[in-house]
């Protein structure tokens, strides 16, 4: 299992969304960068940990957890001629897009900004703070257990359709 950081705009989806939805649960659709895409499509799996991050706002963060329950498909959105991820270059037998299946794990108590993940040493390795723009970014095992002590334990709401990650 991988961690990943998946950035969102909460105005667009934010992780109350994701917990609100049906089954607490939503296809990841809309990426549009080939790097984050290859690693949708080559290296996300069933089973990852995901930490969402909100992007925008005054106080961009990491707010809370997900979980990849899908291998990587063709995003739909891509082949709607009205939607926004419209793709003219895109075939159903020759899709340029994909995306993976989240549900929600935990919504944090103590949201991680990233003013305060500039200040801590054991970040400055970390793809947000190296590659900023990038959607989709790694995170290692260090990173992870330094986040989750900063976003308390204790976790705020977590899903009852998902156990703790250990």
């Amino acid at each position: 299992m991988r961690t990943w950081l998946f950035k969102t705009e909460p105005n667009d989806f934010s992780i109350r969304d994701l917990r609100d939805a049906p089954d607490q649960m939503t296809g990841w659709d809309g990426v549009r960068n080939y790097q984050a895409r290859n690693r949708l499509r080559d290296e996300i799996q069933d089973g990852d940990r995901v930490l969402i991050y909100h992007s925008r706002g005054r106080n961009p963060s990491i707010v809370g957890e997900a979980q990849v329950v899908s291998g990587p498909y063709p995003d739909p959105t891509q082949f709607k001629p009205d939607h926004p991820g419209f793709d003219a270059r895109s075939s159903e037998d020759m899709p340029r897009w994909f995306q993976v299946d989240l549900r929600f794990v935990a919504l944090y108590q103590t949201p991680l900004s990233l003013a305060d993940m500039r200040e801590v040493p054991e970040f400055a390795d970390m793809e947000l703070l190296v590659h900023p723009r990038l959607s989709i970014q790694h995170i290692t095992d260090r990173q992870y257990q330094q986040i989750i002590a900063r976003c308390e334990p204790e976790l705020a709401a977590r899903s009852p359709l998902i156990p703790a990650f250990t």
